[in-house]
């Protein structure tokens, strides 16, 4: 592959997609944002029919090694490879100089993340993380009601996550392992834990929880799923837990888990997720000196409720925000923006409302959390990054020459 520029100056933006997977459609958002896909990598045969259904004719290699030694030119690549094998492939990337789109959760270790953004620190390869929920609406319209001072300053965040559809979505296949997913704090925590720290303007250092293996250890049908797509398997009908079929062979991760943190600033945070709810939706409370506000419901029709009075139970709060419309794509119209983010950062260096590190501090709270609630509800401790690469990353990256 010729050497690539990390400004392209064409009109088009040239696309790799690194693993052929569930996630991979997030990369036709590419073509609103002037671009289009131009490869794809992914080592099973069986996925190049789903790559030409998707991208068209385009060449489809076996490896990032292979792409690199190409004379295919792209402008970045979307990595949405399975979670324990980002920090191999986004290191390989980097270190080729392209600019890099990373589906969360940045990396399933601590080290694995500090690895990465060592990379795209070393080499200046711009490196971006798909933590697409900053632009949901319901997140971004609780960020502005908190900007605006409304509940004064952020003291405390409650999060509940009943993942009504963890079963199909995550224990039927590699996300049930422990070797390959570490835990579900990260997969699904990861976003909760991201977007808790960006309402709060901080980020986690200590860590305590406990959580189990509940209920999804208990179910007796199993199966090796690795010749099928969640969409052969997925049904509203897989009810209750216990009558799941055709669980992972191995089941090890926790399906409920609840964690603690205290942050650098002192703000406290709580976050509690359950893999065996009737129900799908996710649950903040924020509340700071002045009021607090909650959101029912994470999407089109829900509302933000917000207390900003002394009152006795008061079922609607004090103002009533209406969760707005975040248009067509993925997680609520989130998905195309994180990409169109993605392409105006390469080209320009525009700043993101995402950021590596923050992405690596939500990775290290949802491994702490782990570590804890495995080794008896022990609190463990957050590392900080270097102060010289922290600084990098808060400045989103600039350019060096």
């Amino acid at each position: 592959m010729r050497e690539h520029d990390q400004t392209p100056q064409s009109e088009e933006f040239r696309a790799a997609v690194i693993g052929v997977g569930a996630r991979a459609g997030v990369a036709l958002h590419v073509a609103a944002a002037g671009g289009r896909v131009v490869a794809a990598v992914d080592p099973a045969p069986q996925t190049h029919e789903r790559a030409a259904r998707l991208f068209g004719d385009i060449p489809v290699f076996a490896s990032v090694s292979e792409l690199l030694a190409s004379d295919v030119v792209v402008d970045g690549a979307f990595v949405t490879t399975p979670d324990f094998t980002h920090a191999d492939i986004a290191v390989e990337l980097l270190e080729g100089g392209v600019p890099v789109y990373l589906e969360k959760p940045l990396a399933i270790s601590i080290e694995d993340a500090d690895r990465i953004l060592e990379t795209a620190y070393r080499t200046g390869s711009k490196l971006y993380v798909g933590h697409n929920m900053r632009h949901m609406q319901v997140v971004r319209m609780m960020k502005d009601v908190i900007d605006r001072g409304e509940i004064g300053e952020v003291k405390a965040i409650w999060c509940r996550h009943f993942v009504g559809h963890g079963g199909d979505y995550y224990f039927k296949d590699w996300h049930a392992e422990r070797d390959k997913s570490m835990s579900l704090l990260l997969q699904k925590g990861a976003h909760d834990i991201d977007v808790m720290h960006w309402l709060a303007g901080t980020s986690s250092r200590t860590v305590v929880g406990v959580g189990d293996l509940a209920v999804y250890g208990q179910v007796e049908s199993r199966r090796d799923n690795s010749d099928r797509r969640m969409g052969d398997w997925f049904a509203m009908d897989n009810w209750p837990p216990l009558a799941q079929q055709d669980l992972n062979p191995v089941i090890d991760v926790e399906d409920i888990s609840m964690i603690m943190m205290r942050t650098d600033s002192g703000v406290l945070m709580s976050y509690q997720q359950c893999h065996f709810t009737p129900d799908y939706w996710r649950n903040y409370t924020i509340i700071g000196t002045e009021g607090r506000i909650e959101n029912f419901d994470d999407g089109t029709g829900g509302e933000i409720r917000l207390w900003n009075a002394r009152s006795d139970y008061l079922e609607r709060g004090h103002v009533r925000y209406p969760i707005e419309d975040g248009g067509d794509g993925g997680h609520g119209g989130a998905d195309p923006l994180t990409v169109g983010e993605f392409v105006e950062f390469v080209r320009s260096g525009r700043p993101t409302d995402t950021n590596p590190l923050a992405a690596r501090d939500a990775v290290a709270a949802g491994v702490a959390g782990a570590l804890s609630i495995r080794s008896g509800s022990r609190p463990q401790q957050i590392p900080v990054v270097p102060e010289e690469m922290r600084q990098y990353f808060v400045a989103h990256q600039p350019t060096r020459r």
